[in-house]
C-alpha cells in the first residue's frame, strides 16, 4: 500500500490526488456518503492520505466531514421548479409505492415537494379521497380528480417552494383527522435521521408525524447521506421511510435503530 507521502515520487503523488478527488466527489453524488476505509482500500493508499483528501475537499466547501468519512452538506434547497425534473423515474417509483398504502375514503396529507407531487400523480383514479396539502401544485392537480375533496392549508406562500408556510399552515393541520401523511425531507443523514432545511419545514413535518394515524417520509436516493441544518423532532415516530433503492448499509442500520421501517419501492 502506498501512502502518498507513502509514494517515493512526491510529484506522482500530487498528480494522482486530483483523480482521487474527482472519484470521491462522484461517489458522494451517487451515494451521499463515503467511508475512509472503503476509499483507502479502493485507491490502495493509507487512511491518512484519504483523511488529507477529505479535509482539502471540506476546506473547499465540497463536502462535510463526519466520523469515519464524509457526506454532502447543503444549507439551502434548490427551488421547486429546479427540482421538479430531477430523478423523475425514482420519484415516480416512490409515488407508486406510497399509493399502495392508500385506500378509498382516506384523509391524506400531502406535504409540499417534488416527491410528494409524484405521490399525488400516483393517486389518480382513487375515489372519495380527502386531500390536505400546503402545495399549490398538488392542490391544483388533485382538485381536477373526480371524487376527490381538496383542502389547501393556508399561510404565506413561499415562492421558491410554491407552498404555504408559517404559523397559519401549522394551525390548519390541527383541524384535520388524517389517516396517512406523506412527508418530504431535506436529507437522510449518516446517523439515520431525516433532516430539513428550514425551521418551519421541520416543525410542520414534526407536527404531522404526531397528528396522522400513520406518517411516511418519501425520499429519493439523492438524499442519502446528505446533511441539512435542522433535525425533524419526533421523526422516529413515523411509520416508515419510502425510498427508491436501498441506502448504504450504515445508514440503513442507523435508521432501523431509530424505528421507522424502510420501504424500498420497486422500479
Amino acid at each position: 500500500m502506498d501512502t502518498d507521502g507513502d509514494m517515493s515520487d512526491p510529484q506522482s503523488a500530487r498528480a494522482l490526488a486530483p483523480r482521487r478527488h474527482g472519484e470521491i466527489l462522484r461517489r458522494l453524488a451517487t451515494d451521499g456518503t463515503v467511508s475512509i476505509t472503503e476509499l483507502s482500500d479502493f485507491f490502495d493508499v493509507s487512511r491518512q492520505t484519504i483523511r488529507r483528501d477529505l479535509k482539502l475537499l471540506a476546506d473547499r466547501g465540497q463536502l462535510d466531514l463526519v466520523h469515519g468519512g464524509a457526506t454532502l452538506f447543503e444549507a439551502t434547497e434548490a427551488a421547486f421548479v429546479e427540482r421538479r425534473e430531477e430523478n423523475a423515474g425514482p420519484k415516480a417509483a416512490i409515488g407508486r409505492a406510497a399509493a399502495e398504502l392508500v385506500r378509498d375514503g382516506m384523509v391524506i396529507f400531502l406535504d409540499s415537494g417534488t416527491t410528494t407531487l409524484a405521490v399525488a400523480h400516483a393517486l389518480s383514479g382513487r375515489k372519495n379521497l380527502t386531500i390536505c396539502t400546503t402545495s399549490l401544485s398538488i392542490a391544483l392537480l388533485m382538485c381536477r380528480q373526480p371524487l376527490v375533496r381538496v383542502h389547501m392549508l393556508g399561510g404565506e406562500i413561499d415562492p421558491d417552494e410554491e407552498a404555504a408556510v408559517g404559523i397559519d399552515a401549522l394551525e390548519a393541520i390541527n383541524h384535520f383527522r388524517v389517516d396517512v401523511a406523506f412527508l418530504g425531507g431535506g436529507g437522510l443523514s449518516p446517523d439515520g435521521e431525516v433532516t430539513d432545511f428550514t425551521r418551519s419545514g421541520a416543525e410542520q413535518r414534526s407536527r404531522m408525524v404526531v397528528t396522522a394515524a400513520k406518517a411516511y417520509f418519501v425520499l429519493d436516493s439523492s438524499k442519502f447521506g446528505r446533511l441539512t441544518p435542522l433535525r425533524i423532532p419526533r421523526f422516529e415516530a413515523a411509520a416508515g421511510v419510502i425510498v427508491d433503492r436501498r441506502p448504504p448499509e450504515a445508514i440503513r442500520e442507523a435508521l432501523e435503530r431509530k424505528g421507522p421501517a424502510l420501504i424500498v419501492a420497486e422500479s
